[in-house]
Order: structure tokens, then C-alpha cells, then sequence
């Protein structure tokens, strides 16, 4: 595989990252309401979920999806009920009155692994990540030469986990102030999950 082929590749993938979307609004509401602990474990579940997606792509499973109707609808019906799930239930606490009594930084923080299975759960039940990997990755790989698509994948989680640490401390340093608006932050936020669950259900292919 050829410098310029990788250095492309690694751009690509930069700028993939870089863009917002769910992984963003997932990390960057955890860190803002439970802090800097419960969104690494995101970011960990995040990229288990990508590190299973490129496995899968690499091994040719994911083709299924494009192949298959059926399996591509089922795993984005899957997490679309997902994301409306967090979404909902998010709003749901936020309005309570128990809950409207405990936001501060009193209230519970979620643990690690709790906050990792979301991570996890999220991508793993979103197809278009199996889609991007299947659709990118050839196009970067040399004939013939498949061992270099787990470099690619490797590449692609690595920029992931430097990027992502920088929106938790950006967000680490906004908190404070946010925190006071934390009613509001949490229904704002907890909302977008329910959109893009809805979005996902009923966008096209």
C-alpha cells in the first residue's frame, strides 16, 4: 500500500470524524451531565462498536446488508427503537418530579460500563456504520492485499480516540456553567436522540 494511498485514507477518515453526529451528541451530552469518566466509557463503546462493524466488513459480513433488504431494515428499525428508547426515557426522568428534585451533581453518575454498553449498543445497531466501512475500505486497499484493511480500520478507531477525548475536555470546561441549565440541557439533548431515532426509522436507504 502506497504512502499516498494511506495519507488519503487518513484524511478521508479525519474528516469523517471530525463531522458531527450521533457519537458527537452522545459524547458530548455524557460528558456535560455526568462527566468526564461516564463519556470515555462512551467513546470506549463507540469504537468496539466501529472495531466489530470493520471486522465484520473486512470479513465480507457486512455485504449482507447491502445485499439484503430485510437485514439492513432490521438492524436500523433495531436502533432507531434504540436511540428513541434513551431519548424517551431521558425525558421521561427529566420531567419527573423525583428527578426534577435531584439535578445537581448529586444525582448518580452513570458508571463506566453503563455508559461503555450505550457506547457500544449505539453503533452497533446503526447499519450505516457497517455500510461506511464496507463502501470506504476498498476503495484504499491494494489488490490482493486484504491485511491492510485492519490497518485502515485501525487508522480510522485511532483518530477517534484522539478526537474525542478533545470534545470531553471542551465540554469538561463548559459544564460549570452548564450544569445550572441542566434541566433544560437534558431535555434539549435527550430530544435529538429521539429525532435521529425517528430518522433513522424513516429515512431511505
Amino acid at each position: 500500500m502506497s504512502t499516498a494511498a494511506l495519507l488519503s485514507f487518513s484524511l478521508v477518515a479525519l474528516l469523517t470524524v471530525l463531522t458531527p453526529g450521533l457519537d458527537t451528541v452522545m459524547v458530548v451530552r455524557t460528558a456535560l451531565l455526568s462527566g468526564r469518566r461516564a463519556a470515555m466509557g462512551v467513546v470506549l463503546g463507540i469504537t468496539l462498536g466501529c472495531l466489530v462493524w470493520g471486522a465484520a466488513s473486512l470479513a465480507g459480513l457486512t455485504a449482507l446488508l447491502r445485499a439484503s433488504e430485510l437485514a439492513y431494515d432490521v438492524v436500523r428499525w433495531l436502533g432507531a427503537g434504540y436511540l428513541i428508547y434513551l431519548g424517551a426515557k431521558a425525558l421521561w426522568l427529566s420531567f419527573s418530579a423525583r428527578a426534577a428534585a435531584s439535578l445537581d451533581d448529586s444525582r448518580p453518575v452513570p458508571g463506566a460500563g453503563a455508559s461503555l454498553r450505550v457506547g457500544l449498543l449505539t453503533n452497533l445497531l446503526n447499519p450505516k456504520v457497517g455500510v461506511f466501512y464496507l463502501s470506504l475500505l476498498p476503495q484504499f486497499m491494494p489488490a490482493g492485499q486484504t491485511g491492510w484493511g485492519a490497518v485502515l480500520v485501525a487508522v480510522h478507531l485511532g483518530l477517534g480516540l484522539v478526537w474525542m477525548p478533545v470534545l470531553i475536555a471542551v465540554a469538561g470546561r463548559a459544564r460549570a456553567f452548564l450544569l445550572r441549565q441542566r434541566a433544560l440541557l437534558d431535555r434539549v439533548t435527550a430530544s435529538v436522540f429521539v429525532a435521529l431515532g425517528l430518522k433513522l426509522a424513516f429515512e431511505a436507504r
